[in-house]
């Protein structure tokens, strides 16, 4: 089975209300992942403007 190395995780917090961001690593897109029991969402994280926050590549770990 190939593993997916496209995205990565930035940031991590909690253990039951899970809080998470994973940056695509092809186009920097930054996304908010937040799971709470049984329920789970996935997100494209703004900024203050309404437009998806974006890492550069070249500051992405490899």
């Amino acid at each position: 089975m190939k593993v997916d190395d496209r995205f990565i995780k930035t940031f991590s917090q909690g253990k039951l209300n899970v809080m998470e961001i994973w940056v695509d690593k092809e186009t920097g897109v930054n996304y908010l992942y937040h799971a709470a029991g049984y329920g789970a969402g996935l997100t494209v994280l703004l900024d203050q403007n309404g437009k998806p926050v974006i890492t550069p590549a070249h500051t992405l770990p490899y």
